[in-house]
């Protein structure tokens, strides 16, 4: 089937576009874009309205499915369902499940129930030791032929930096990126907040921005010994940041990624308004103000080079205990885009074009998978947003099995009106009311 999407404000920074075009799909490929495209024998023409706008799929590149093993948190089905609905076309996701993603095996289960939900396309991230132990390295290879597009031990740091240079230089060869989680254990210790003053007085353990920030620069520094390419996950502190400066002038293969609730919350939502929320519980943890405004400053001036929101859902049985017993992590497939535009586009923070850098080319380009632009002949994965839409985040309504989110009841301007994966509309917000 052939459908000519009409008159919209495609925004596709890959190819230099921001202006009224047309995009003809035919069946899951785009096969033309242009200016008064004209529709041939039974193609659907579908008038986009003018406060919509066009954009390469978003990626999500760093979400936990949590199956096989914690499918009461999530699945591959409902975590897709998630993300289509916060306007996501794909996700890649982490390898902490039970049992770990170190094996083919694994990767080939994660990916038959991906092609069974039919939703977002699901790229795995394989684990660089096996059981994530840090001991025995996994057989990178063989989780790059099965698929794999990343390898990680999130959750936990690569122990010990031989394995971390060894894990660099065979995923050289595969041209692959070794995600990083960054956290020296030792100084991490027990913490489940920010060392500082809102942690002291709580009577919380803390976790300095050291712990982050040091480990960065060992991974940083053996990028540049070996070669390989090093992305820091889920960046919160200032001092990593400017780690990621240094090395990239210097010429290292390092990128970083920054979640929304990082450049937004600070540690004082530890205290208020519901002390003790375990729903602000998240490793690395929230910060003072000072890193967050750091992390504004990244994704302002470029130092940043993705969005990412890592997707931690977490049972509520779980997540409702002592702040010191519950897991870390919130989710975040959901209110991705609404934060975005509401904190950083709205204010003038950032353009349009530099989000969908941060939310779809930059994650593509990284991960070598298809999409991040608009082009003829590429898979038609796009996403249709609503700039001026308003939102309020309903944490009970969400698609997600788990509901930890701290921003539910905020109320946000902007989010998503459809998401299109392979030409096929797999949601399409009834609130907007696009027929599409």
């Amino acid at each position: 089937m052939k459908r000519l999407l009409k008159g919209a404000r495609v925004v596709d920074p890959a190819n230099g576009r921001d202006g009224l075009y047309d995009i003809l799909i035919d069946g899951d490929r785009i096969a033309q874009v242009g200016a008064n495209l004209q529709a041939g024998e039974g193609t659907e023409v579908v008038s986009i309205p003018s406060n919509l706008v066009i954009t390469p799929g978003l990626i999500d590149m760093h979400v936990h499915l949590r199956e096989p093993g914690q499918e009461h948190k999530e699945t591959v089905a409902t975590g897709t369902l998630s993300a289509v609905v916060g306007g996501f076309t794909a996700v890649a996701c982490m390898p902490n499940t039970s049992p770990v993603n170190d094996n083919a095996g694994v990767t080939q289960y994660i990916l038959k129930k991906a092609a069974e939900a039919k939703l977002a396309r699901v790229y795995p991230i394989g684990a660089v030791s096996i059981g994530q132990k840090g001991e025995q390295m996994a057989e990178l290879g063989e989780l790059k032929d099965a698929g794999c597009v990343a390898v990680t031990d999130d959750g936990h740091p690569i122990r010990t930096a031989l394995l971390a240079r060894r894990a660099l230089e065979y995923t050289k060869l595969f041209d692959m990126p070794v995600i990083e989680h960054c956290e020296d254990p030792s100084l991490k210790g027990d913490g489940v907040a920010h060392e500082g003053l809102v942690a002291s007085k709580l009577g919380l353990r803390g976790i300095p921005g050291e712990a982050e920030s040091i480990m960065a620069q060992r991974d940083i520094a053996l990028a540049e010994l070996t070669g390989g390419r090093v992305h820091i996950a889920h960046m919160s502190a200032r001092q990593t940041l400017d780690a990621v400066r240094v090395g990239k002038a210097r010429g290292a293969n390092v990128t970083c990624e920054v979640a929304p609730h990082h450049f937004i919350l600070t540690d004082e939502m530890l205290a208020a308004p519901v002390p003790y929320d375990t729903n602000t519980k998240m490793n690395p943890p929230l910060r003072e103000t000072a890193d967050r405004d750091a992390m504004l400053q990244g994704i302002v001036d470029g130092s940043v080079d993705v969005i990412a929101t890592d997707h931690a859902p977490h049972h509520y049985d779980e997540k409702h205990v002592e702040f010191d017993r519950a897991p870390f992590g919130i989710t975040g497939l959901e209110t991705c885009v609404s934060l975005c535009f509401d904190r950083l586009v709205h204010p003038g923070l950032i353009t349009f074009s530099r989000l969908i850098e941060l939310l779809s080319v930059n994650p593509a380009r990284i991960l070598r998978v298809p999409g991040g632009s608009i082009t003829e002949g590429a898979p038609a994965d796009l996403t249709i947003l609503a700039p001026d839409l308003l939102v309020k985040v309903d944490a009970k309504a969400m698609k997600s099995r788990s509901k930890n989110t701290p921003f539910d009841g905020w109320e946000l301007r902007g989010g998503v009106a459809a998401t299109i994966v392979g030409g096929r509309t797999v949601y399409s917000n009834p609130v907007v009311g696009l027929s599409i």
